[in-house]
């Protein structure tokens, strides 16, 4: 079973910063990209942030230029660095990855932490 444990949430002034982590651990073969959701009150889950297995990364148009994702395959570890937060960015934060289990099995994209909450003061 894999586990997805978040932290480095909390309460941050507008135009501070935070780090989040996201260690996946339990009995796995391998695991491919990995991201960064959020979801707010009365909102969707939306996706802040992606990194794959080489490195190459996506982010949502709304953090572009401030949030960067990386991650330390070694360690099974993605970060989350938000720098000049905002109001808005303000929600709960989930971290995602994609799991084989197995080296017989597929990937599997269903595995979420417990979420993390980021909330950011004007």
């Amino acid at each position: 079973q894999v586990q997805l444990a978040e932290s480095g949430g909390g309460l941050v002034q507008a135009g501070g910063s935070l780090r989040l982590s996201c260690v996946a651990s339990g009995r796995f073969f391998s695991i491919r990209a990995m991201g960064w959701y959020r979801q707010a009150p009365g909102n969707q889950r939306e996706l802040v942030a992606g990194i794959a297995a080489g490195g190459d990364t996506n982010y949502a148009d709304s953090v572009k230029g401030r949030f960067t994702i990386s991650r330390d395959n070694a360690k099974n570890t993605v970060y989350l660095q938000m720098n000049s937060l905002k109001p808005e960015d303000t929600a709960v934060y989930y971290c995602n990855a994609e799991v084989k289990e197995r080296y017989w099995s597929a990937y599997r994209e269903d595995f979420w932490g417990q979420g993390t909450q980021v909330t950011v003061s004007s």
